[in-house]
């Protein structure tokens, strides 16, 4: 982050991400980097923001296909479902750590907002 002169952080979602959370939002923090997340377990962590697909959504969708194969269906045959839902979360403590005003416009629109 130092050498590239970032001026902000998108952290992808997986595995190496996952294990490391806590530890990249706050590198991201000392380096007063504002940090993009794709869920919001990640802003909880203390990354700035998050915007992604609904966990909870994406979990009820495939219940409803784990049911239809188990009555029998072939899962070739099932039809590719994209997120219909996302998530805005936004963390102002690591807002306001960074010396960031989030605009109430953006406060408005975000689905959960941690103090």
């Amino acid at each position: 982050m130092t050498r590239q002169h970032a001026e902000g952080v998108i952290i992808l979602s997986g595995p190496e991400f996952i294990r490391n959370l806590g530890r990249l939002a706050e590198l991201a923090a000392m380096r007063r980097l504002p940090s993009l997340w794709q869920y919001r377990n990640y802003v909880v962590a203390g990354g700035l923001l998050s915007y992604g697909p609904s966990i909870t959504d994406l979990s009820t969708r495939a219940v409803f296909f784990i049911d239809k194969i188990l009555k029998g269906a072939n899962p070739a045959e099932l039809p590719v479902q994209q997120p219909t839902r996302f998530e805005l979360g936004i963390n102002l403590k690591t807002a306001r750590t960074l010396g960031l005003t989030i605009p109430q416009s953006l406060l408005l629109r975000a689905d959960e907002v941690i103090q």
